[in-house]
């Protein structure tokens, strides 16, 4: 156990506290944390501040739980400061992989190697008596032992600048640090998240999908969606939700529903409220299969490019699938230069706001898991409701959640029926405030997400 100065206990515990609010951020919607090989002188305060409704401890003697014999787990496993002390973090990864599901998440605290120096003179003059960190960690080591034992970094996070409350507002400015380039790496610690990544084999079952198509006066699309639809090899189900249309687009939907039916299983609906978010959540409510993916009715991104995204997710290469527009050149007026400029612009803010890299964040077609989503959906509830579109809250907690978010580009076409529902002005200064809201809850640290 640490022996420390009644002053320097009340520092690191607070430090303690600034870490777990940070894996907190994840472990909240997680059915479990274990603490996997706590170092002796782990006093178990970081575990005790983290927010999850089941942890334990666990020493490398002991048996790891079966989280294979329960696919629906959500498990987050903690390493708190043990890769600073550890002569085989190769075998370490691997080892703990084996044990692990594609939804497991491993959170590793490491500390910084660069004052080393600090820890040995607190130990000479006696604040501290404990083991001095022996192995010299950084961020591009643990990238490539992540990649040799199977891992891919989704999430990084450095935490803990100022070790006092400073008059309230300790928490802010130490989320100010965190997001301020070059002085974030002067941090105590770093939270690092890590996805475990399983190739699937060939001969693996497919997940089953459901392809969810908000339509509003989208008459001149509705059949075109459906003669264009890939074959994706698995189970498909087809759910257009229908939007107040005024152009007959539930009337068609009802024809080509009987048209098709021998070749997709097709659902329809008509959605209680407007816009397209609230007909993706419709769409998703009534989704029967595992995995769902969203394909606006407008048909300005192919519905064959559908099965890129497919594949993707059934490889493993994420569990988050995003489209992006910006990469192939647009066809004749497919995006007007004003919408062109604000796509980039908050394709850019939310990279930096989330610390996740989006080629788009405003393209339509997004495929993930429906267990995710039910997840994500905590996460927003936490985080506030007032999307207009629905892409912000799909990709704010994917990035925060660590799903692993790679961008599949696609063309993106000029429409032949119809035309646009979006606001350019009202919606982008929503989505603005979204974005600022993100920067202070999420990048700043001060989140107001409520204890559950």
């Amino acid at each position: 156990m640490v022996t420390e100065l009644p002053f320097v206990n009340r520092w690191t515990r607070h430090f303690n506290e600034i870490i777990a609010a940070e894996i907190s951020r994840l472990t909240r919607y997680c059915d479990c944390l274990i603490q996997w090989q706590p170092l002796d002188h782990d006093n178990g305060y970081l575990l005790e501040k983290i927010n999850c409704k089941n942890k334990l401890s666990i020493n490398d003697d002991e048996h790891f739980p079966n989280i294979q014999s329960n696919q629906t787990d959500y498990c987050a496993i903690l390493l708190n400061g043990t890769l600073n002390h550890h002569m085989d973090i190769q075998t370490l990864l691997e080892r703990l992989k084996n044990n692990l599901i594609r939804s497991s998440r491993l959170l590793v605290v490491t500390y910084n190697p660069y004052l080393r120096w600090i820890y040995k003179l607190a130990n000479l003059f006696g604040i501290r008596k404990s083991p001095l960190p022996h192995t010299f960690i950084t961020y591009i080591d643990l990238r490539n032992f992540a990649r040799l034992s199977g891992f891919e970094i989704v999430r990084i996070r450095p935490c803990g600048y100022i070790p006092w409350r400073l008059f309230g507002i300790g928490s802010l400015l130490n989320g100010l640090i965190a997001a301020t380039p070059f002085f974030r790496w002067f941090s105590y610690a770093c939270v690092i998240m890590l996805r475990p990544v399983f190739r699937a084999s060939t001969e693996a079952k497919k997940p089953s999908l459901s392809v969810i198509i908000p339509a509003r006066n989208e008459l001149g699309n509705i059949e075109h969606a459906l003669k264009k639809m890939p074959d994706f090899g698995a189970d498909l189900e087809v759910i257009f939700v229908e939007g107040n249309s005024t152009d007959g687009t539930w009337d068609e939907i009802q024809r080509v529903s009987k048209v098709y039916a021998e070749r997709f299983r097709i659902k329809s609906f008509k959605q209680p409220g407007k816009g397209k978010n609230d007909a993706v959540r419709v769409g998703i409510r009534e989704a029967s299969n595992e995995v769902v993916t969203i394909l606006d009715a407008d048909l300005t991104m192919p519905p064959e490019f559908l099965k890129r995204f497919y594949d993707a997710y059934c490889l493993g290469q994420a569990d988050f699938i995003n489209g992006t527009r910006l990469v192939y050149p647009m066809e004749g007026k497919a995006m007007r230069f004003l919408n062109h400029l604000g796509n980039i612009f908050f394709a850019k803010a939310l990279s930096f706001v989330l610390e996740t890299k989006v080629g788009d964040s405003l393209c339509g077609t997004k495929l993930f898991s429906k267990k995710d989503y039910e997840r994500m959906t905590l996460w927003r509830a936490d985080f506030g409701d007032f999307d207009p579109f629905g892409d912000f809250e799909l990709i704010f907690p994917a990035a925060v959640l660590g799903l692993g978010v790679v961008d599949i580009p696609v063309p993106y076409k000029a429409r032949t029926y119809g035309s646009t529902n979006i606001s350019r002005f009202r919606d982008g200064l929503m989505l603005f405030k979204m974005t600022a809201i993100g920067f202070f809850r999420i990048t700043c640290g001060s989140s107001n997400a409520r204890n559950r």
